[in-house]
């Protein structure tokens, strides 16, 4: 089975998305976009998740769920899981080794969770977009540790990503990489290649998708959570350059 898939969204918890962006807005976006697979990806913090988990079993889209962590190199990285409570499990690892930056919404912008009919439930204080003190390969085990998946995002791009930060794709036990176009401008050394919109704002949503194989397998485990080994196997049949 095919299915379109987004894996790479922000909502109103990032403080450089924005505020409409609700996960319950996000997953009607999707719907109305033909997205079948996504995932939330906050800023180092995965708070909107359960939020994000309700719409999704509603409007019939298939769900993970995780964050863009940003490393102590300050290379962006996609940790994915295929449960809530495995994505805020690492959400709070990852907060707590966030440097005591605290947020200005007036200045940074707000970094609000919410809950399934858009309430505010709190505002998150320390400013998310700064390195948690773990390097890419720290982060990489404890996430397979946790059953999940790691994929750096936009691999290719002037910021934030193991180009920019180190100088070239380094080999590491990664899952996939995230590129901004395939083919991409860079060596990327044979890793599976996906692309996902990275959106920030509506009109973002499903701006770049791609198609995720399963073959014969069954993606979905019996109740309706994302089976990570059959997951891990389509996105080795991605192109690799």
């Amino acid at each position: 089975m095919i299915y379109r898939s987004d894996l790479h969204i922000h909502s109103c918890l990032s403080p450089c998305g924005s505020l409409e962006l609700s996960p319950s807005e996000i997953v009607r976006l999707l719907v109305s976009r033909g997205v079948e697979l996504a995932a939330l990806t906050d800023h180092n913090s995965a708070l909107n998740c359960p939020a994000f988990a309700s719409a999704c079993k509603k409007y019939g889209v298939t769900a993970l769920f995780g964050m863009e962590v940003q490393t102590q190199e300050e290379c962006h990285i996609l940790c994915l899981f295929n449960n809530v409570d495995s994505a805020l499990e690492l959400s709070g690892e990852i907060y707590s080794q966030l440097p005591p930056v605290m947020n200005n919404p007036e200045k940074t912008g707000d970094q609000v969770y919410v809950d399934e009919d858009d309430n505010i439930l709190g505002e998150v204080e320390k400013y998310l977009i700064t390195g948690a003190a773990l390097d890419i390969y720290g982060l990489a085990d404890i996430v397979h540790n946790m059953g999940g998946v790691v994929i750096p995002a936009h691999a290719e791009r002037p910021a934030f990503s193991l180009t920019s930060q180190l100088g070239f794709i380094p080999d590491g036990p990664w899952d996939a990489l995230e590129v901004v176009r395939i083919p991409p401008a860079v060596d990327t050394g044979g890793f599976p290649l996906t692309v996902s919109s990275d959106a920030h704002y509506p009109e973002h949503i499903a701006r770049r998708v791609f198609d995720l194989d399963t073959g014969d397998e069954n993606l979905l485990e019996a109740d309706g959570s994302v089976n990570m080994e059959v997951f891990k196997r389509a996105l080795k049949r991605r192109p690799t350059g």
